[in-house]
């Protein structure tokens, strides 16, 4: 007992006075490292937007919605430009012949009949063509001193057979007036017509529309 009763007053003795003048360090406590603060993991994906400039020339048209609806043609407009040829009326006489005869059933005497072609050398057709005989001699209008066709086409020729009455056993000049309705296209004239009888007779196609030879 006394022992326990030394002791503690040597304690007490040695902690009220500094001999060293030096405090005693305190017992080192030792607290847990301070853990770092786990990083947080996003479940969010990253989302990347790629965006390019892209021009289209198309045209809107508003439906019933207010909703643009965006159409898109992929034919190109060419202009096309259609050249139109010149329209040509176009016209050539040949007196191929003449030869005289008796007409007695229009109460005439001598009549000159003249073989004349009609070539149609235009592009146009020649509607209501004509062909009129005239002679220096000429008597009494003759009913079949004109002919006419209801249509003569492009680059088609008729043969027509005229008739005028002329003096007895004479020599006459003849003029020919081609026209198309009543509108003069050409005019041609011999002093003298041969006889067609040289050049094999009248021809056997009068009035027959058929191609230019």
């Amino acid at each position: 007992m006394k022992k326990i009763i030394v002791i503690v007053l040597l304690n007490f003795i040695l902690t009220s006075c500094d001999v060293f003048n030096v405090q005693p360090q305190p017992y080192p406590v030792w607290s847990p490292i301070p853990s770092r603060t786990p990083g947080i993991i996003s479940p969010t994906p990253i989302i990347i937007t790629v965006t390019s400039n892209v021009t289209i020339i198309s045209s809107l048209t508003p439906a019933s919605s207010n909703t643009p609806t965006l159409t898109l043609s992929s034919t190109p407009i060419v202009p096309t430009e259609t050249a139109t040829p010149a329209l040509i009326s176009s016209v050539q006489v040949d007196i191929i012949g003449c030869n005289t005869s008796l007409d007695i059933t229009h109460g005439m005497g001598e009549v000159t009949n003249a073989y004349v072609t009609v070539k149609n050398t235009g592009n146009v057709d020649l509607p209501n063509t004509c062909a009129l005989l005239r002679a220096l001699d000429e008597d009494r209008e003759h009913p079949d001193k004109k002919k006419c066709i209801p249509n003569l086409p492009a680059q088609n020729q008729v043969t027509l057979k005229l008739t005028v009455d002329s003096a007895y056993k004479q020599d006459t000049a003849i003029q020919v007036d081609a026209s198309s309705n009543d509108v003069l296209l050409l005019r041609v004239d011999k002093r003298s017509c041969t006889d067609i009888s040289l050049f094999g007779g009248a021809p056997p196609d009068i009035g027959v529309v058929k191609p230019i030879n």
